[in-house]
């Protein structure tokens, strides 16, 4: 492990709250990069990697100690596609990791003092289909299928050394079933993360069910929930709590709803970085945001969690 610091992220959570960072996608797009694209974010490790390193100091500047990667729409087959071998692929999977650990070392040289850590971003398959299904689930794959597929992308992704893989936005309990069949033996630790609807996964599981997949997996240092309106946090942190006996990790989206067909975000937010407070007295020690949350509201939550 190549951390900044010597304190584990699990180590820090069990000390108190740990602060994410928000939307790459956003903040890439607020600096001017179309992401209008399959592979999203993930186009810009082959054409503009500088622009992702920014994009995590903008971050690390505004509070957050972890930094996820770019990697969540970068698989093997999402390059094919793309004309791009697999020996290339693997190279900026692991520059993903590389880019973020920059950020963390500009951070550092820039004034920030309090221990940095950077997630290896792995989406679900969903993400790579770029056709909404990532929220949706059932994709109709065997959960050995999709293990397959998610082994390969995160051996390389351990390999390159992150603190933690963030098994994120996860739409159904099958495919985290798969997702924690991969990660054994890989040497790193991982946080699951569902995307969610009320109180069960995207494609329909209840979350009391799909929460108990992780609670024996001794990978997994956190579980929660992304990708999902800030209303439906509340009751999944109270869940996934009772559920595993483990930190809980929260990181919701604006309140926009995403149109997959007209590749757009609809409606005003609802995300009140105040409401942090209560999440965290009910569990969640990993917290931050996600798609539409923009580092602004991460300075706003870091302050309220570190006046906690």
């Amino acid at each position: 492990m190549t951390s900044d610091t010597t304190l584990s992220l699990a180590e820090a959570l069990a000390a108190g709250a740990v602060v994410l960072d928000g939307g790459m996608s956003n903040q890439l797009a607020s600096a001017g990069h179309d992401l209008s694209d399959e592979l999203w974010s993930a186009r810009l490790l082959m054409e503009r990697p500088e622009a992702i390193t920014e994009a995590h100091l903008a971050y690390f500047e505004a509070g957050a100690d972890v930094a996820i990667t770019s990697s969540y729409q970068a698989t093997f087959e999402g390059f094919a596609k793309r004309g791009i071998e697999r020996e290339q692929a693997a190279e900026l999977l692991a520059q993903s990791v590389e880019l973020a650990r920059e950020a963390a070392r500009q951070a550092h040289a820039k004034g920030v003092t309090r221990p940095l850590w950077v997630a290896a971003s792995v989406g679900p398959y969903g993400a790579m289909l770029a056709d909404g299904s990532e929220y949706r689930g059932r994709y109709g794959l065997s959960v050995a299928e999709l293990e397959a597929f998610h082994r390969p992308r995160l051996e390389v992704l351990a390999a390159a050394g992150p603190d933690v893989l963030a098994l994120e936005t996860v739409p159904d309990a099958d495919e985290a079933e798969a997702l924690l069949r991969a990660v054994r033996g890989l040497g790193v630790p991982a946080w699951l993360s569902y995307s969610v609807a009320g109180d069960r996964t995207r494609a329909g599981q209840p979350l009391e069910e799909a929460f108990a997949l992780a609670a024996e997996a001794d990978e997994v240092i956190a579980v929660g929930v992304n990708c999902c309106v800030p209303e439906d946090v509340d009751g999944a942190i109270e869940t996934a709590a009772r559920v595993t006996g483990k930190p809980v990790v929260v990181y919701p989206n604006s309140g926009e709803a995403w149109n997959a067909e007209a590749r757009a975000w609809e409606g005003s937010s609802t995300f009140a970085p105040e409401e942090v407070r209560g999440w965290h007295a009910s569990g969640a020690r990993l917290i931050g945001g996600c798609c539409r949350v923009g580092p602004e509201a991460i300075t706003s939550i870091a302050g309220t969690l570190r006046a906690a």
